[in-house]
Parts: structure tokens; C-alpha cells; sequence
């Protein structure tokens, strides 16, 4: 093993003085495999997997408020026209809201016939008949059984041993199948989701999921899900993939098990783990669509599909107007999305550098010019710095591209001059324009809008008035270079 120690020669930091060792590393606390022989590293990502956005049931499970039927409603729809095909919609036996609006997709036709229902229920006899009651008369559902596999939970929480959980599992399963049988017309598939995956030994997890296999009778007709939480992030995401890759060894029907993952985000590291972990064999994955969920979050299955679609895979699912589900999500939840967000933040495209926005300015310069010579522009690859995709995929303009402050250069400020106010500043004009902008800005102590940035511009080059607000006048030659480019616009 590879000693990752910081040599003191150089690092003078000191011990913080915080209880650490109060926590058990990974390894400590469950038996992890030892893969020798691990393909993941090796593996690339071609395709998307299966997303099901759980935002109606685990998201909002960590709500303050709740939503009714009305929100639930208006997300459904959204994520119906985004592509979704898998939909966790509730737990119908936790709340009269979640039961009645199952209800309602049930009665109506609400749901496309390409379109699977996924229900949530405890492992309970009675919680299971109700949530078979629910989904009565929908064409497609999943019905979806939990419970905490973990040492931790089952000595804490639940007060029971292996064997004893091994019935109630086994139960609650013979259950569901009994009561499928009742649900005439609907195509019904079977989940269960060991809580605690990542903390529970190994054997044990796959004995249960074994034994549900067998019991449900997986076939590739009817193939069993099983999902595989990190419910609570216990360490790096490559233990994580590990984990993944030894289920996929250790499943048996491998062909008729749909491989799922759930991960959380408690290390803030969801997103790496979910990614590797497909890269190790999972073939679906549970989230919310920006990550909304309990503690620090659900994984956020916008980051994840963007990041494939930013590889040239498609994502299958429709991101292309990011700001209407944005919006529509903040309203139903409550929760404002990050300004900082990778692909639907307000600063997610945007440059305050000099450097680099003169570098995204020279970039859409050289792509304009390449775009004129290419005979399909909408494939054309992008290469542009600074900018992961193109903003205008996800339905943004160029506007926000480059923002202007104390921190800006010359060149953001000449593309903002050039792209809102149509005037292409010569070189000698954005060098003195630049001084006096970051001098306005400076004083000010804020960002200069696009607005304020053209008054400023007259002020100083298009007025007649001897003193500005930026200072003394500049030299003729450039009031003359800067009259000339804005008349030519």
C-alpha cells in the first residue's frame, strides 16, 4: 500500500485538536472486498443508465413542508416531458397526500404506457397491503421494500439478528408477491433495497437478495431491481465502486437483476461515487434532479446526465430548458439551487476573471469563425475555454457569459461591449477603457452591469464634457478610435 503521509519537511500544519478519533475508518467498521482483480478503473461509459428521480418520495420525505398533490403533480408532469420512464411517486402507507395522489395517477390518464409507477413501502404486512392498494389499476409498477441491513441499525434500531431480519424480509417479500397477484392488468416488477448497503457485510446482503430473487423468479421479462444504498457515505468512492462491482459477481440470474445504486451525499462525494459506480456495473440510478434529500442530499441526477452529455453520450433525459425545471423544482420544494451549481447555477457559465474571460472571448471568436466554414454546425465539437457545454444546450444565452467587476479585464469587457451593444472596441480603446472600468468598479465595490457599463463608455469617449466620472479625459486619439467603433455599429 502506497504511503500517503504529508511529509513534515515541507507541510508545518499541526494536529487541530478536534476528537478524530472518536470516528472508525471504513475499514474498521465493516468488512470491505479486498477486489485484486477490479475492471472498474479500466471501464469507460458509453451510454447512460436508467435514472429514476425519487425528489416525489426521498426528497421529499426531507422537506420542512412537505408538498400535496398539486406539487407533486406538477413535478410528475415535468419529469414525464423530461424523459423520465422510471418515477419513484411515494410511500403511500406513510401519508393519506402520498396515497391519494398514487390515487389519482392510478384513476387518470395521467401516466404514459412507457411509463413505470415505483412505490416505496417498510417491510410490514399491513404497510405492504395498503401499497398494493394504491397501485390498483396502474399498467406498470414497481413495488419498492426496504429495510436497514447494517449491524448498527439492526442492534440500535431494530433490536433484531440476522436470522431474525432474514424472516421479516423473506415475509414482507412472500407478501408482495401474494398481493400482486391481485392487481389484474398490471405488469408488476419487484425492488428491494438493503438500507445501509455500504455498512452491512457482505454475505449477508447478498444472501437476502439471493433469496428474493428465487422468490420473485427474476427473468428478463420480469427482472428484480436491486438497489444498493450508500445511505450514509462512509468513505471514498472508489470503496464504494468496489462494493458495486463485487454485487455484480455476486448476484445470482445476473442477467435477470437490474443493478441499482442510491447514493447520498454525507461526504459530499455522491456524484463521484454514483459515476464510478456505473463504471463497476450499476445499470440504474436513484436521486433527486438536483440533489434535494435528506442530511446533505439525495444524489443530483442533473450533474450526473450533464457529465455524460458533456463526454458527447447522451443523457437521455431533456436538461435543454434547465432554468424551467430549476425553477419549477425550487418552487415545489422550497430549496434554492446553488449559484455555484456545475450546470443550472446563476454563476455556472459565468466569468469574472480577466484571464479568463478574455480567453472565452477568443474562443467563441475562433468558433464563429470555424462554424462559418462546417456544413452542420449542431455537431460541430466545442471548444470553447473555461465553458464545460455550451450554454445555449441547456437554454441559456451568452449574455451571463461574462459579467463585469473590479476582477474583469479588458477583454470580457470588450466582449460585453461587442456582443450586447454591437461596439468592437480597438485595442488602445480596451486598454484605457479596462483602467477606467476596474477604477468605476473599485469605488463602487460592486459588479458594473452591462447597462452601467455603456453609460460609462458615453461618459467617458461620446461626451463633450472635459471631466468624467472615470477621470481625467483620455488622450484625443482614443476619444476619436472609440467615437469611430461606436458610430460603426
Amino acid at each position: 500500500m502506497t504511503d500517503i503521509s504529508v511529509p513534515r519537511t515541507w507541510n508545518p500544519q499541526q494536529s487541530s485538536g478536534m476528537p478524530h478519533r472518536k470516528y472508525a475508518s471504513p475499514h474498521e467498521r465493516v468488512a470491505l472486498p479486498q477486489l485484486t482483480d477490479r475492471t472498474w478503473p479500466d471501464a469507460r461509459m458509453t451510454q447512460a443508465p436508467l435514472w429514476v428521480p425519487v425528489d416525489l418520495r426521498d426528497g421529499n420525505q426531507a422537506l420542512a413542508d412537505p408538498m400535496d398533490g398539486a406539487r407533486k403533480r406538477r413535478l410528475f408532469d415535468l419529469f414525464v416531458r423530461m424523459g423520465y420512464k422510471e418515477i419513484e411517486v411515494g410511500y403511500p402507507s406513510a401519508s393519506a397526500t402520498d396515497f391519494d395522489f398514487v390515487r389519482t395517477l392510478a384513476t387518470s390518464a395521467i401516466v404514459p404506457d412507457d411509463v413505470t409507477i415505483v412505490v416505496f413501502t417498510a417491510a410490514r404486512a399491513d404497510l405492504i397491503q395498503r401499497t398494493i392498494e394504491s397501485v390498483r389499476g396502474l399498467d406498470n409498477v414497481v413495488l419498492h421494500v426496504y429495510v436497514a441491513t447494517a449491524p448498527l441499525w439492526r442492534t440500535v434500531v431494530l433490536g433484531r439478528d440476522r436470522a431474525e431480519l432474514t424472516q421479516t424480509i423473506v415475509a414482507a417479500a412472500t407478501e408482495m408477491l401474494r398481493g400482486a397477484d391481485t392487481l389484474t392488468g398490471t405488469n408488476v416488477r419487484f425492488q428491494f433495497s438493503p438500507e445501509v448497503f455500504n455498512l452491512t457485510e457482505s454475505d449477508f446482503v447478498f444472501d437476502l437478495c439471493n433469496r428474493l430473487t428465487t422468490l420473485w423468479d427474476a427473468s428478463v421479462d420480469r427482472p428484480v431491481t436491486h438497489n444498493l444504498p450508500a445511505t450514509l457515505e462512509i468513505g471514498t468512492p472508489n470503496l464504494y465502486a468496489d462494493q458495486i462491482e463485487h454485487a455484480g459477481r455476486q448476484l445470482d440470474r445476473r442477467g435477470s437483476v437490474i443493478l441499482s445504486v442510491h447514493p447520498h451525499n454525507d461526504r459530499g462525494t455522491g456524484v463521484a461515487a454514483a459515476e464510478l459506480a456505473v463504471l463497476a456495473g450499476a445499470q440504474r440510478v436513484e436521486g433527486c434532479v438536483f440533489g434535494n434529500g435528506e442530511r446533505t442530499g439525495n444524489v443530483d441526477i442533473a450533474t450526473l446526465a450533464l457529465n455524460l452529455y458533456s463526454q458527447g453520450i447522451d443523457p437521455g433525459i431533456d436538461f435543454s430548458d434547465i432554468d424551467g425545471v430549476r425553477r419549477a423544482i425550487e418552487e415545489c420544494t422550497g430549496i434554492p439551487v446553488h449559484p455555484r451549481h456545475p450546470y443550472v447555477g446563476e454563476y455556472a457559465y459565468t466569468a469574472f476573471s480577466g484571464t479568463h474571460q478574455d480567453a472565452i472571448k477568443k474562443g467563441f471568436e475562433a468558433r464563429e469563425s470555424e462554424l462559418a466554414q462546417v456544413d452542420d454546425p449542431r455537431s460541430h465539437p466545442w471548444r470553447v475555454p473555461y465553458l464545460h457545454i455550451d450554454p445555449k444546450d441547456v437554454g441559456r444565452d451568452y449574455e451571463a457569459v461574462v459579467r463585469v467587476n473590479s476582477q474583469s479585464g479588458k477583454g470580457g469587457i470588450a466582449y460585453v461591449m461587442k456582443t450586447d451593444h454591437g461596439v468592437d472596441l480597438p485595442r488602445a480603446v480596451q486598454v484605457d477603457f479596462a483602467a477606467r472600468v476596474q477604477a468605476a468598479t473599485e469605488t463602487g465595490g460592486s459588479e458594473i452591469t452591462s447597462a452601467e457599463l455603456w453609460r460609462l463608455f458615453e461618459t467617458v469617449y461620446l461626451s463633450d464634457a472635459q471631466e468624467s466620472e472615470a477621470g481625467d479625459r483620455p488622450h484625443g486619439d482614443i476619444v476619436a478610435l472609440a467615437k469611430e467603433a461606436a458610430l460603426s455599429r
